[in-house]
C-alpha cells in the first residue's frame, strides 16, 4: 500500500490530482486535527476520509446512516483492494464476529458503522480495543435538529471526543447553512476544528420549477421529452401518491418502483437495488429514500410537490448528476402544496421555536419559486455563496420570466377573501370572482357579493398564479384549523389603500428549454457503438460479481476509453478512474472490446492521443 497521500491518490483511486481544497482537508486530518467539511455532492467528500485512513495508522471508523450506502461503499473500496467491512444489522453473527476479528487483529483500513451501533457499550469496548486512524462522520447535518435529515443518534456522538482522546474526527455534509453549521460544531464538539466550506454549486444541473397543472402528464411530457431511458428520481409528499405515481408510470412503459417508509424493509432493499444496478430505472419515493445513494448517473431528480426547505430541495436534487455530466432539477408546485406542507408543520411534535424556523424555511422555498432572477444565484445566495447575477443554466435565464402589473387583480383577491370572512379557500375564492353559481356559493350567499363575478377577466389558472404569489410573498396566510382558509395579513394593506404596485410573474407555457440530450454527452454517433459495447462489458462484470456497474467504472472512466481507446495496459493506467488494482482486474476485458471497435487506431480516435500518452 503506498504511504503518501497523492501516491494513494493516483495508484489506489486512478486520479492525477486532487480537487481544492482535498489536499488541505486531508493534510489537516493525517496531521492529527479536527475538520468540518461542507462540500458539494459529488465534490469528493469521501476521499477526505478515506485517504487520510490510509495514510494513517490504525482503522478508520466511518459514521454512516444508512445501511444501503455501507454495503455500496464497502463494495467499491474492496474493488480497489481496500480492506474495508462493516458491522450492521444486516450481517449474520458468524459474519459479524469475522469482521470483529479483522478489526482487534488490525486487518481493516476503514470500518463502516452507524451511530446506534457506536452507541453501544459493546462496540466501544471494542473499539478501544483497537488501534483507530480516525473518526468520520459522514451526513453530519443528521446531527441538526434544525435540519432536514435528522436523526437523534447523532446526538449521541459527542462523546467521540471523551471515549477516543486524540483520534481526530472529520465531520462531512452537502448541505449545512450557518445555523446548521454552528449546531453541527456544538452538538459534535468541533469549535476547535478547521472549517472547509467548499461552495455549493453544481453547474451541470440544470434548474427548473414551474406552475402545477396536471403534475402527471407534465412529468410525462419532461421525461419523454428528455430522458426517456435515464435512471431519475421523482419525490412525492405522500405514500399514496408515490405508490399511485409508480403504478401509473408502469403502465406508461417506464420501469418505475416506488420507495416510501411504509413499505417492508425487504422490498425497499430490493427496490433500491435494483434502482442502483439497472439502467433507466425510476424511482418514486418520499424524502425517505435517497441520503447517502452513490450512484452517478441519475440523469433527473422531479418533484411532484413542493420541498419543505431549500436545504431538501438542494440536498435531493443533489442525487442527479454526481458523475458531473448535464442533469435537471425539475419541479412542478401550487398553492395545495403550500397549504398541505403548512398543516403538516403545525400538526406536528415541534414547539413552536421549532415551527417559527420551519416557517421561516418553506417561505424562503416558496420566494424560490417564484424568483423571477436566476434561481441558482439565489439557491446559492441562501446559503450564503456569492455567484453572477445569472447562470445561463436555469429556467429563469433561459426562458426569462415575464411579468405584468397585478396590482388590480390582487386587491380583488383580498378583497374577496375578506368578504368570505376569510373562511374560504383558494378553490372557492376563484369561483366567487368568476360568478360561479356552485353550491357552495349559493349556501352562503356569495353571490351577493360585491366581489361576485369581478374577475372574469382572468381564467381559473391565472387567478390561482395570482393566489399563489400572494401567499408567497407573504399577503396572505394559510389558516391550519384543517381547511385551508386565507387570511389577510398586515402587510397587504398598502396594496389594498392602492400606496403599492404588485408586479406579478406571468407563468409561461410549458415548454422545453433544454436541449435534446445525446445517449452520452460528449460522444458523437460514431463512437455510439463503443461507448454501449463497453457498458455491456462494465454490466457483465458487475452482475458477475453482484455490484452495481458503477462499482467497476463510472461513466466519465467509459467515456475517456472512448476518447483516447488505449491500447496497451500502459495507455490504460493514465486512465481517470483506474487504479493499480482495478487495472489488474479489468484492462485486458476492456482493452479487448476497444481492439475490437477500433479501426483506424488510437491515434484517430482521441485527436491528441499523443500528446495525452507522453504527458
Amino acid at each position: 500500500m503506498p504511504n503518501s497521500a497523492i501516491q494513494i491518490l493516483q495508484e489506489t483511486f486512478g486520479f492525477h490530482a486532487f480537487r481544492q481544497p482535498q489536499d488541505q482537508i486531508i493534510d489537516s486530518v493525517v496531521d492529527g486535527g479536527d475538520a468540518l467539511v461542507i462540500m458539494p455532492t459529488g465534490g469528493g467528500k469521501s476521499l477526505c476520509f478515506q485517504i487520510p485512513a490510509l495514510v494513517r495508522a490504525g482503522t478508520g471508523v466511518v459514521i454512516s446512516p444508512l445501511i444501503a450506502l455501507m454495503h455500496d461503499q464497502v463494495a467499491a473500496l474492496r474493488q480497489l483492494g481496500i480492506r474495508a467491512a462493516y458491522l450492521n444489522s444486516s450481517l449474520a453473527a458468524e459474519a459479524a464476529a469475522a469482521v470483529e476479528r479483522e478489526l482487534r487483529a488490525g486487518q481493516l483500513d476503514l470500518l463502516y458503522i452507524a451511530p446506534e451501533r457506536l452507541a453501544q457499550a459493546r462496540t466501544q469496548e471494542l473499539l478501544s480495543a483497537c488501534s483507530l486512524a480516525l473518526f468520520a462522520i459522514d451526513e453530519a447535518h443528521c446531527v441538526s435538529q434544525w435540519g432536514h435529515d435528522f436523526r437523534s443518534d447523532y446526538l449521541l456522538l459527542d462523546m467521540l471526543p471523551r471515549q477516543f482522546p486524540g483520534v481526530p474526527r472529520i465531520a462531512l455534509t452537502a448541505t449545512a447553512d450557518d445555523r446548521t453549521r454552528e449546531e453541527i460544531v456544538e452538538r459534535l464538539q468541533l469549535g476547535a476544528a478547521r472549517q472547509f466550506c467548499c461552495g455549493f454549486d453544481r453547474p451541470n444541473i440544470q434548474y427548473r420549477i414551474t406552475q402545477k397543472n396536471n403534475g402527471r402528464q407534465q412529468l410525462l411530457r419532461f421525461i419523454r421529452s428528455e430522458h426517456p431511458r435515464d435512471a431519475g428520481i421523482v419525490y412525492c409528499l405522500s405514500r399514496r401518491k408515490v405508490e399511485a405515481t409508480a403504478q401509473w408510470l408502469q403502465q406508461q412503459g417506464y420501469t418505475a418502483l416506488p420507495y416510501h417508509a411504509g413499505l417492508g424493509a425487504e422490498l425497499r432493499r430490493q427496490h433500491q437495488e435494483r434502482f442502483v444496478r439497472e439502467d433507466g430505472v425510476i424511482i418514486v419515493a418520499t424524502v425517505a429514500f435517497g441520503m447517502g445513494i452513490d450512484k452517478p448517473d441519475v440523469r433527473f431528480v422531479a418533484h411532484l410537490d413542493l420541498p419543505k426547505s431549500v436545504e431538501a430541495y438542494y440536498q435531493e436534487t443533489g442525487r442527479a448528476g454526481r458523475d458531473g455530466e448535464p442533469a435537471t432539477a425539475w419541479m412542478v408546485y401550487g398553492i395545495q402544496d403550500v397549504v398541505k406542507l403548512r398543516q403538516m408543520l403545525e400538526g406536528s411534535q415541534g414547539d413552536e421555536q421549532h415551527k417559527r424556523v420551519e416557517r421561516h424555511k418553506l417561505d424562503a422555498m416558496l420566494g424560490l419559486c417564484e424568483i423571477t432572477s436566476c434561481r441558482r444565484h439565489a439557491l446559492l445566495h441562501y446559503f450564503g455563496e456569492q455567484s453572477p447575477a445569472a447562470c445561463g443554466n436555469c429556467d429563469t435565464c433561459l426562458t426569462p420570466v415575464q411579468t405584468w402589473d397585478g396590482t388590480v387583480a390582487a386587491q380583488k383577491a383580498l378583497s374577496c377573501a375578506y368578504r368570505t370572512g376569510q373562511r374560504f379557500g383558494v378553490n372557492h375564492l376563484i369561483d366567487v370572482l368568476m360568478g360561479k353559481q356552485t353550491d357552495k356559493v349559493l349556501q352562503f350567499d356569495h353571490q351577493q357579493l360585491s366581489t361576485f363575478g369581478v374577475g372574469s377577466d382572468l381564467d381559473n389558472g391565472q387567478w390561482r398564479s395570482v393566489y399563489r404569489q400572494l401567499v408567497a410573498r407573504g399577503y396572505l396566510s394559510v389558516d391550519m384549523g384543517g381547511f385551508g382558509s386565507l387570511r389577510l395579513t398586515d402587510r397587504c394593506r398598502p396594496v389594498l389603500r392602492g400606496e403599492e404596485q404588485l408586479a406579478l410573474r406571468r407563468d409561461p407555457v410549458e415548454s422545453k428549454v433544454r436541449k435534446e440530450r445525446r445517449a452520452a454527452p460528449q460522444l458523437g454517433v460514431a463512437d455510439q457503438p463503443l461507448w454501449e459495447a463497453l457498458r455491456a462489458c462494465r454490466k457483465q462484470l458487475a452482475e458477475a460479481q453482484n455490484v452495481p456497474p458503477y462499482v467497476i467504472f463510472h461513466d466519465a472512466t467509459l467515456m475517456e476509453l472512448v476518447t483516447y481507446r488505449p491500447a496497451s495496459r500502459e495507455q490504460f493506467a493514465r486512465i481517470n478512474g483506474v487504479g493499480q488494482s482495478k487495472l489488474e482486474k479489468y484492462s485486458e476485458a476492456f482493452l479487448a472490446v476497444i481492439r475490437q471497435h477500433d479501426d483506424g487506431g488510437a491515434a484517430t480516435a482521441g485527436g491528441d492521443y499523443a500528446a495525452w500518452t507522453e504527458g
